[in-house]
């Protein structure tokens, strides 16, 4: 008993640390104040409270309930439906990390523009077709390097990541205080009105609900931490609510800090790329150290991206891969070399990858239009895998006799899954409004169906090819019956 107690140390404001590190970071900040401006202050609010509380405490009882499974979504539905349904759900959590993998080299060359330039020019100037080029080979080098069990990344990582999570902390302090401190006039007008954080609910700002979406998605990596919490039932929660409060704080005064530094209603095209740099670019001056803050931030992202994109290339994979079942997936591409890599399953992953990549140079015309093409390919793609987390949710209420768990967030079916339900349609309507292509980043009508036209297949063509596994390795199946192999 004491063993059992002792293991259970995590307490409420632990738990909302470690997910608050997990989740939050400067880019979700600097994205949705491009997207929105300061409307997004509202934004932020509404999607705490009516999709992200919601969301965390749900991934509290699923992770509660099946806390002795390793699999994560594909081990809940497993249970809950059948191995079918669970394979689907692995298949999207690797796939929609394929437009991730093919963003990270840009995030990479960006960063070390700044740090050895000192100024967005990069991505103002480079060509498309050149940076593609330059993405592809790059990502090459990293699939080599993750083929060959190169661990040094992830401890450079490791740090790196927690020195982003502390510039993102210290972006907040210095933005929000730079007037008082620094004496440096408030960029935005009108910060004081009411009126000038209001949204306008028009198709214009449903597009870029995507971008939220995406932004406090991936609560579910904390689902192992639930039954390690002393007393679950009282302190899951209460850690839960504290997380949505500490980005929701973060949020708010993130965007205010980008509302002092930048002028909301006449905001650089390349805020996407080049925003985070600008912005601790201006607070160095503010602050009288140069180019100290841009350099830190350079070098740290920089890490932190390349950690970010090793892992990626075999963590899902693996994920997929590892206990894959032979009539869902081929054998083929369970087959390992002497390192233990999955060499089809890599070369599936570098197909994928680089025809994301590459394909955008037929109608994407400069680098800024193809970095925020990517990230909101990203935004639309990324959430699909959150839809199982609320499908498993639903398939828990219908079988609460069945499940038992230490924490519960909904004791009643209905309830519980008329809310699994809500986060699910939301979800899915982010998606699919976020398809429709961004002003910003589309020059005429040719590129705006272009855009529009690859929002559309490459989502589609993505989990489409996991309705092609199973026939595949039915197939294979057969024809080792007939050949008695």
């Amino acid at each position: 008993m004491a063993t059992e107690t002792s293991q259970k140390q995590l307490r409420w404001y632990n738990i909302a640390l470690l997910a608050f590190v997990a989740v939050w970071g400067l880019g979700n900040v600097v994205n949705n104040f491009y997207n929105q401006g300061l409307t997004v202050v509202v934004s932020w609010i509404l999607i705490m409270i009516l999709y992200f509380v919601p969301y965390t405490l749900m991934v509290g009882q699923l992770g509660a309930t099946f806390a002795t499974e390793g699999g994560g979504v594909s081990s809940w539905i497993q249970n809950l439906s059948g191995k079918r349904l669970a394979f689907f759900a692995a298949w999207t959590y690797w796939v929609v990390h394929v437009p991730y993998l093919a963003q990270k080299p840009q995030t990479i060359l960006i960063a070390f523009s700044w740090l050895f330039q000192s100024n967005g020019s990069f991505v103002k100037t480079a060509n498309a077709l050149v940076v593609q080029l330059l993405c592809l080979v790059l990502f090459f080098i990293f699939l080599w390097m993750s083929s060959r069990g190169i661990t040094t990344l992830n401890r450079l990582g490791s740090i790196a990541g927690s020195a982003m999570f502390v510039l993102s902390i210290l972006f907040i302090i210095l933005g929000v205080s730079a007037p008082m401190m620094t004496g440096s006039s408030i960029a935005t007008a009108h910060m004081d009105q009411l009126s000038s954080y209001i949204p306008k609910f028009d198709l214009n700002y449903l597009t870029t609900i995507a971008m939220l979406v995406f932004a406090v998605g991936g609560a579910e990596k904390i689902s192992p931490y639930v039954n390690k919490t002393h007393d679950p039932a009282k302190e899951f929660p209460k850690g839960m609510i504290a997380l949505a409060i500490m980005v929701a704080v973060s949020a708010v005064l993130g965007s205010f800090a980008m509302g002092m530094i930048f002028d909301a209603h006449h905001l650089p095209a390349d805020l996407y790329a080049n925003g985070a740099y600008m912005a601790f670019q201006r607070l160095g001056a503010f602050y009288h150290v140069g180019n100290l803050f841009m350099w830190i931030y350079a070098i740290a992202n920089a890490m932190a991206s390349m950690a970010a994109l090793a892992v990626s290339i075999d963590a899902p994979l693996r994920m997929l891969l590892e206990d894959a079942d032979p009539h869902f997936v081929p054998k083929a591409l369970s087959k390992k070399n002497k390192r233990g890599v999955y060499t089809n399953g890599y070369l599936m992953t570098a197909i994928l990858v680089g025809i994301i990549i590459v394909l955008p140079a037929l109608g994407i015309k400069g680098m800024n239009d193809f970095y925020g093409w990517l990230l909101n390919l990203n935004a639309i793609v990324m959430p699909m895998r959150y839809l199982f987390v609320f499908l498993a949710y639903m398939l828990l209420s219908r079988q609460l006799d069945k499940f038992h768990s230490t924490y519960m967030f909904m004791k009643h079916k209905t309830g519980g899954f008329i809310v699994g339900l809500w986060c699910f349609l939301f979800t899915a309507f982010a998606c699919v409004l976020g398809m429709i292509p961004k002003g910003a980043f589309v020059h005429s009508v040719a590129g705006w169906w272009f855009q529009f036209g690859l929002n559309i297949v490459t989502p589609i063509g993505l989990l489409a090819l996991g309705l092609l596994l199973p026939l595949i390795a039915r197939r294979h199946e057969i024809a080792e019956d007939i050949t008695g192999k």
